[in-house]
């Protein structure tokens, strides 16, 4: 659907051009844009690649085990039934610091493994389901609780939007710091309260949601 809509504005746009005889700055604007794409990708690259380090850094140092630990309260709370030495919780309280350091990119992978934990732990608990095409692992509230969690996103550095306004000559790139940090917390804490009034109904129902 979104693929259909971008292809009709982008023919709208060249028949509007045609129409009034611009096409030749439609060519300009084309090929621009062009330029500055392959520009902001490897700003962004560079970004990204120092952000990852930083976090490989911190890995190291054992920085993100004391983090883990630290955020250990708040992830039996959202997920009371992940064993505490389970390898999910691990992977998800990674992934839940790499987005609170404004990693987007960076935290994909971690959120990949917590779903791969998180659909071991299904089958273990003998929840699988299977279908005609093969078999499938129903969603455990864990792992929807997770991803929910992960579309909040609370951040404290958006560094995507500073090197995104930096790029594109922003006088002040971090001005956009406090009203993230508003934005995404609002979100974070509509998204828990919301996971537990689900988690709460599904088991008054006597079944996960």
């Amino acid at each position: 659907m979104l693929n259909m809509i971008w292809a009709l504005m982008i023919l709208l746009a060249v028949v509007f051009a045609a129409c009034t005889g611009q096409m030749s700055a439609v060519t300009n604007a084309a090929l621009d844009s062009a330029g500055e794409a392959v520009s902001l990708c490897i700003t962004m690259a560079g970004v990204m690649a120092l952000w990852m380090g930083l976090m490989e850094i911190a890995r190291e140092a054992g920085l993100v085990q004391k983090l883990t630990r630290a955020i250990s309260p708040f992830l039996t709370f959202l997920f009371p039934r992940i064993p505490r030495k389970h390898p999910a919780r691990e992977y998800i309280a990674t992934n839940i610091i790499a987005n609170v350091l404004g990693l987007g990119w960076a935290c994909t992978p971690a959120g990949l493994k917590a779903m791969e934990e998180l659909a071991k732990l299904e089958k273990e608990r003998g929840t699988e389901e299977y279908v005609t095409a093969g078999k499938v692992i129903r969603a455990s509230n864990e792992m929807c609780n997770f991803l929910i969690l992960n579309i909040s996103s609370l951040q404290l550095i958006p560094v995507n939007m500073i090197a995104y306004r930096s790029q594109y000559g922003s006088a002040k790139p971090t001005a956009v710091i406090a009203p993230a940090i508003a934005a995404t917390l609002v979100s974070t804490l509509v998204a828990v309260v919301y996971c537990k009034i689900k988690d709460r109904n599904g088991l008054k129902g006597g079944k996960p949601v």
